[in-house]
């Protein structure tokens, strides 16, 4: 969902297909859990400098055009606000993600995040950007969920994935390099993989 405007609580929701084919089903929802997240701010633009004081430093922030809602998983919602202790000495962010990953036709690599300043247990989403290049399985086997059009591939609640390369040695693609996007569904650290398949060689 996304607020329409900065001077009314108006909020703007609509539903995922899944979303609408519970709606379907039972004709209504028991929500229970939601999210919040800043991905159009650009924390670069708060000015400390400005001539008119503190109460100016956010300004910019606060005015920006607010994006609307929209249901591509990998485009929005990428930068969740989270609540934390105010005296946190240090956020937490992911480590042991080593980047880019490049390997050949039938390839398999391991993404396995590692989250600083939390703990251990913390499970993870994976968004993978084209599975024409290559796929992602979880450790139980699971393949998660695909986009409308099949390109992207999302999976939830994992502490690791296999990444899975395609054979692109006869096919007539041009694009041979993707992006693993990783999120800790606890903290909000996010991070990055570079999938290069190198079938046909380029990246050697």
């Amino acid at each position: 969902m996304g607020f329409l405007d900065n001077t009314t609580i108006t909020v703007d929701a609509i539903l995922t297909r899944k979303g609408r084919e519970k709606l379907a089903r039972n004709g209504n929802f028991n929500i229970t859990k939601y999210a919040f997240a800043d991905d159009e701010i650009d924390y670069n633009l708060y000015d400390v400098s400005h001539p008119q004081g503190s109460s100016y430093y956010g300004a910019v922030l606060e005015n920006m055009p607010l994006l609307e809602a929209f249901i591509d998983e990998t485009q929005v919602m990428r930068y969740k606000l989270f609540t934390a202790d105010k005296d946190l000495p240090s956020l937490a962010n992911l480590t042991d993600v080593q980047t880019p990953m490049t390997l050949g036709a039938n390839g398999q690599g391991t993404i396995k995040p590692r989250t600083e300043n939390y703990g251990i247990g913390e499970l993870y989403t994976f968004t993978i950007l084209n599975t024409d290049v290559a796929s992602l399985v979880a450790p139980d086997g699971r393949t998660g969920s695909f986009s409308r059009n099949g390109r992207s591939q999302v999976i939830r609640d994992a502490s690791e994935v296999q990444v899975n390369f395609a054979n692109l040695q006869n096919s007539t693609t041009t694009v041979f390099t993707t992006v693993v996007l990783i999120t800790g569904q606890t903290t909000g650290a996010s991070s990055s993989v570079v999938i290069q398949n190198d079938s046909t060689g380029q990246f050697s």
